[in-house]
């Protein structure tokens, strides 16, 4: 069979022997699970999606096995979903998932011989609880459950499961599974489960049982760098080095954004499969720039989970810049909702949780308002294809007064109108010709946009960069909130474009924000060793802090 060259996984499970990887065990804290297990104890493991939450079960379901103390069985139950809230058919699927993934486990058709038996015996509302009991009573060792997609079941079939679950749970570990790991989105207390009746429950009134709650996070900086390497070692293609931080800034180590620009970038990116091409920074700006516009399904679900409301009431004033005693009257249970969808941060400040989704957020909530606005590019380009900024300011100055109310009332997100209207008008402005990179300072009363356009085709070449603060509470007088920090970059020959970058993407890694670095660079002569660049950079932003 032809061997497979190894790639960056962006769908299910990872599988080592065709995927760069980090080993799921290692980003667990396997000493404390192996703990949990052998005092049988039944806990939740939760992350945001696409986070790896699968590969680490099936990686411990494997680890376990190779043992022999244990069977570790895996089953994910987001079949169930499409029964919804009929009880008796989820239950039905639930123990036919867990019976042919135990029969894979044990080796023989026992348990799904068992299955079979039991579906002619008891009612299908108790037949998860009586299938459990009666296999681990047929089993010679205990048995390990690990549920996954718990959450994909709702309401009175959501509840029948959990409340089975814990039925049984005095009878471990001869009659009941020793341990069981419960795998969602959310913690299980975190769920608020509308019954037929609609009574509302939580899930921790329905599985009072478990004893600690685990989440998996995302890949730290190392880990994203180890992964890059592996295709350098197994193709030859390099990075450089400047790629790694602005890698970081791009995604903050989420799982599925980490490996999804690397598969674009060294994949989809037709060029770059020539592996003796270097990767470098402007690369990596593309590859992010197709990821957001093609709308892969990990962008269209969080896109969708934006017209929530719960989320907009978490969201909206972030986009607005409100100030912290105004975050401190955000619902909790809606700021941990929208933390365990992993859009946002729980630091103080909250925060987007990247620069991808911070560019993917504003883009989504006005993708019908740039559909709109008509512009003409001639009248505002330089004749060296770099942006007259001011000239473009004005015209939206004047666009603003005129239609700014018909407009920003369009928006689902209103508090944050002005700034996002401006932002679709930059968006349009650049489509298809440069990019925005935005940083929200919550808190600090203020937003920054970094706009850079590349001014020839290809990469290395020169760039404009352009910083916007926008500044906060305004609302008719929106424009004259608007600060033009500086204009860089015009005329700047490609290796001082590529010295720029590599400075900006060195202060990225010593914890400034994109925008922060850019203005910075921006003051300093681009034809200045790197080193030096980075130095007098650091002496500016020292004095303005």
């Amino acid at each position: 069979m032809r061997q497979v060259p190894k790639f960056f996984n962006t769908a299910g499970p990872i599988q080592p022997d065709i995927h760069y990887n980090i080993d799921p065990l290692t980003r667990i804290d396997l000493e404390e699970l192996e703990s949990l297990i052998y005092q049988r104890k039944y806990f939740v493991l939760h992350a945001p999606r696409q986070t790896g939450k699968t590969s680490c079960l099936l990686a411990l379901r494997d680890y376990l096995n190779t043992r022999g103390e244990f069977y570790a069985v895996y089953a994910n139950v987001e079949v169930g979903q499409a029964s919804r809230n009929n009880v008796e058919e989820v239950n039905r699927n639930v123990v036919s998932v867990i019976a042919r993934e135990a029969s894979r486990v044990v080796g023989t058709g026992m348990p799904s011989a068992l299955r079979l038996e039991l579906e002619k015996e008891e009612a299908a509302s108790n037949l998860l609880g009586s299938y459990l009991d009666r296999l681990c009573e047929s089993l010679d060792r205990p048995l390990l459950l690990f549920i996954d997609e718990i959450d994909a079941l709702v309401g009175d079939s959501l509840v029948s499961i959990l409340r089975q679950l814990r039925s049984g749970y005095a009878n471990r570990p001869g009659h009941f599974p020793q341990s069981i790991i419960l795998c969602g989105v959310r913690d299980v207390r975190d769920y608020r489960i509308v019954l037929s009746n609609q009574d509302i429950i939580t899930g921790g009134s329905a599985f009072n049982i478990k004893a600690e709650s685990l989440r998996l996070g995302n890949f730290s900086r190392e880990e994203i760098r180890t992964l890059y390497l592996q295709h350098t070692a197994a193709t030859g293609q390099e990075f450089d080095e400047s790629c790694f931080p602005m890698i970081w800034t791009a995604t903050e180590g989420q799982p599925w954004l980490v490996n999804a620009l690397g598969y674009e970038v060294t994949s989809r990116m037709k060029e770059n499969r020539d592996r003796s091409i270097r990767i470098i920074p402007e690369m990596i700006y593309r590859a992010q720039e197709q990821i957001i516009y093609r709308r892969d399904t990990h962008i269209d679900i969080l896109i969708d989970k934006l017209r929530e409301e719960r989320v907009r009431r978490v969201i909206g004033p972030i986009l607005a810049n409100e100030t912290d005693a105004e975050e401190s009257l955000m619902p909790q249970d809606d700021v941990q909702y929208v933390a365990d969808l992993g859009l946002i941060t729980l630091d103080k400040p909250r925060r987007i949780a990247n620069a991808i989704y911070r560019e993917i957020i504003p883009r989504e909530l006005t993708w019908t308002t740039q559909s709109g606005l008509v512009q003409q590019a001639a009248w505002y380009m330089n004749p060296d294809n770099s942006i007259d900024m001011e000239k473009l300011l004005l015209d939206f100055q004047q666009f603003f007064r005129e239609n700014a109310d018909s407009w920003i009332e369009r928006f689902d997100y209103k508090e944050s109108g002005p700034q996002l209207l401006l932002q679709a008008f930059l968006q349009r402005v650049v489509n298809g010709g440069g990019y925005i990179d935005r940083e929200y300072g919550l808190g600090r009363g203020r937003t920054d946009l970094l706009i850079r356009k590349p001014l020839t085709d290809g990469y290395g070449g020169p760039v404009q960069r352009i910083v916007l603060e926008l500044k906060d509470k305004v609302a008719k007088g929106f424009v004259d909130g608007i600060s033009l920090e500086d204009v860089a970059g015009a005329t700047s020959a490609a290796p001082a474009a590529q010295g720029a970058g590599q400075a900006i993407a060195a202060l990225v890694s010593l914890g400034y924000s994109q925008s922060e670095a850019a203005m910075a660079v921006s003051k300093i002569d681009a034809t200045l060793p790197v080193e030096e660049i980075i130095k007098l950079a650091l002496r500016g932003m020292a004095g303005r802090r």
